[in-house]
């Protein structure tokens, strides 16, 4: 029994205490993992979601430059001629030149940018005809109109039939017999005729119509298209040629500028929030001292009225002046006692004097 009572000091844990403990150092372990982990999941959210949007953001700057920068690549419309033929010349069919009005506006809404160079030519679909043969050369003529009906600028420019001898003609057509049968292919050929080279509308007079003559009245047309085209030159030559490479440096760079800006304000809002607490601790020491003064302002005010009722002592009220001063009484909780001080003194004078 002796040897069993005296045990070492570390030998009286019992094993479920051990198991407790371990069980303890297992849990707090387990909850701080679980809580690093979930701050880790929200900072990692966080942090994407920022990223996600600066990027979203810096798309779209990027796109809102490049759809305000990036004037239209290229235009075309179909042109309608119209001639009289009200004439009873049996030389031709036509009393008049071939005229087509073009509206260079879409939208309301200018076709051509402000200072960008462009390049407009006319493409003809004409019969392989003899008629086309023979007219050889001919003019076209075009002319821009602004909004006021004044001319912006004009070319002149001439065309012709691509020749072909009567042999090649007749060989041409056995061998494409089939296809000219089925109608897959027809007797014709394409002309394009450029009517300017390099034009740049002027943003005082904008133009907004084109008139397009063709100065002969014995053509045949299928039908005529014109054709505009941007001559790119600088930074608008990359973004039309280079179109993702210059998407690629222009997202990074505004999401680069906007991860820096994003990492300022971030900082000096940090800055801030530390600097704020250190303020409102010097205020409200201020304040304490403020409020203790104030109270022995106070303290010292109440004990200077006290000194002077000891030195002024009991009201003493004679006979002779009885008749003449009155007594006054003062009301509150805090006089009471004095006032029946003041009844008893009048009492005892009033005996006295009888």
């Amino acid at each position: 029994m002796n040897q069993e009572s005296y045990l070492r000091p570390g030998d009286d844990r019992e094993p479920s205490v051990l198991i407790g403990r371990a069980l303890l150092r297992l849990r707090d372990a387990v909850v701080m993992a679980m809580s690093r982990a979930r701050q880790t999941v929200i900072q990692t959210f966080v942090v994407f979601s920022m990223v996600f949007l600066l990027l979203w953001i810096a798309a779209f700057l990027y796109g809102s430059f490049y759809y305000s920068y990036m004037p239209m690549a290229a235009f075309s419309t179909p042109v309608h001629y119209h001639y009289r033929t009200d004439c009873e010349s049996p030389a031709s069919f036509l009393c008049s030149y071939p005229v087509a009005n073009i509206s260079l506006m879409r939208n309301k809404k200018h076709v051509l940018t402000f200072g960008q160079a462009y390049r407009i030519s006319l493409q003809l679909e004409m019969p392989d005809s003899p008629s086309n043969q023979e007219l050889g050369m001919f003019m076209i003529k075009t002319v821009c109109f602004s909004q006021d009906g004044g001319q912006v600028a004009s070319s002149a420019r001439s065309s012709m039939l691509r020749y072909r001898s009567d042999l090649l003609r007749h060989l041409g057509t056995l061998l494409f017999l089939p296809a000219f049968l089925s109608g897959a292919a027809e007797q014709k050929q394409m002309l394009e005729v450029e009517l300017f080279s390099d034009y740049t509308d002027d943003p005082y007079i904008p133009s907004v119509t084109a008139v397009i003559e063709i100065l002969s009245n014995k053509v045949q047309i299928y039908s005529s298209h014109l054709y505009i085209y941007a001559h790119f030159t600088g930074i608008r030559y990359l973004l039309f040629n280079f179109p993702l490479l210059s998407a690629l440096v222009g997202v990074s760079s505004n999401f680069i500028f906007l991860s820096l800006l994003f990492v300022l304000s971030y900082m000096r809002l940090l800055f801030r929030v530390e600097w704020v607490p250190t303020q409102l601790r010097t205020d409200g020491l201020l304040s304490d001292r403020e409020m203790n003064m104030s109270n022995n302002q106070k303290e010292d005010e109440k004990d200077a009225a006290a000194g002077a009722a000891e030195l002024l002592g009991p009201l003493q009220i004679t006979p002779t002046n009885l008749s003449q001063e009155k007594p006054h009484l003062h009301f509150g909780y805090g006089t009471e006692v004095h006032n029946r001080e003041i009844h008893g003194q009048i009492e005892v004078n009033e005996s006295g004097a009888s």
